[in-house]
């Protein structure tokens, strides 16, 4: 059943999007917060190879930051003492690796299961760097995830979903949020580049082509309809910032925003909070792994908590 969204938040098309304001965002709430942390939603998220377990952390924060009441993490085997111990909050299951650290993706569904098939969101991408690997993750983890439950790809989760089996990419139809930067929205199209001028169509494009809802740089696109996020600076463009991203638009799901209003409201957070550092730090210089942090308090000025 397509998600109903309200008059005041219904997107444009790409030559006129709908831009984004605190406004349109308080007409169209986030989903009451109330409750125990099962009540707020049981968010997953799986990536982090040993090199760079830092984006499942950053993911898994955001996503507490935003309203999740539960996080568990899987990653590389090696890094997942460390990650247990560097985010308290979360559960942290280890994963199979290579011997450079990449995850296989080797009985990754039977590890998972008890999480993912009792989550309210999962997230899949960040971090991860080998595309056989992850194209055996995600064949291995999608099928344990519930029927219905919506479902993020992130970075190289996304970028090989054209060489993952097709029944398992038509289990994602209806229930997957894609958040590509302008390189891996070209990969996902069969492309060698896109424009910045052609990002609303071609986001456009892969909304129709895999049934999602896409999130690319200021745009979100789904069910041939456009928004536009404006706010934001060059201080966004950062190592981690899209696994922020990522993390917020999981974390809104978890609690039981639809998946355009997850992401159309992440997008938006995510460029407020940078906007909020910009103030004290300068265009640029800020740090991914300070945003997660403003994430309640923008959250809190547009009265969604």
């Amino acid at each position: 059943m397509p998600e109903q969204i309200p008059d005041a938040a219904t997107g444009g098309t790409a030559t006129d999007p709908r831009l984004v304001t605190p406004h349109m965002l308080r007409e169209w709430p986030l989903p009451d917060p109330s409750g125990s942390k099962y009540n707020r939603g049981q968010a997953v998220v799986v990536g982090g190879a040993r090199a760079t377990p830092g984006a499942v952390l950053l993911a898994g924060v955001s996503a507490l930051r935003m309203g999740a009441g539960k996080l568990h993490l899987g990653v590389a085997r090696t890094v997942a003492p460390h990650l247990a111990v560097a985010v308290p909050e979360s559960g942290v299951t280890g994963l199979a690796e290579s011997s450079s650290g990449s995850v296989t993706g080797e009985g990754a569904g039977a590890a998972l299961e008890k999480e993912t098939g009792r989550a309210d969101g999962v997230l899949v991408g960040p971090g991860l760097d080998d595309p056989e690997g992850t194209a055996r993750l995600l064949t291995e983890v999608v099928p344990t995830v519930a029927d219905g439950t919506p479902v993020v790809l992130d970075a190289f989760g996304l970028t090989i979903l054209p060489d993952v089996d097709r029944a398992v990419v038509d289990t994602l139809r209806g229930r997957l949020v894609a958040t590509p930067n302008p390189g891996e929205l070209a990969h996902i199209l069969g492309r060698e580049e896109i424009g910045d001028d052609e990002l609303a169509e071609a986001a456009l494009e892969a909304a129709a082509r895999y049934d999602a809802v896409v999130g690319c740089a200021d745009w979100v696109a789904a069910d041939g309809r456009v928004w536009q996020v404006t706010t934001g600076d060059t201080g966004l463009g950062t190592s981690g910032s899209g696994d922020v991203v990522a993390g917020a638009a999981l974390g809104l799901l978890s609690r039981g925003a639809g998946l355009v209003q997850a992401l159309v409201w992440a997008k938006y957070v995510h460029s407020a909070a940078g906007d909020n550092l910009a103030m004290r730090f300068g265009r640029v210089g800020y740090l991914a792994g300070e945003l997660p942090s403003e994430l309640p308090l923008v959250l809190r000025t547009l009265r969604g908590d």
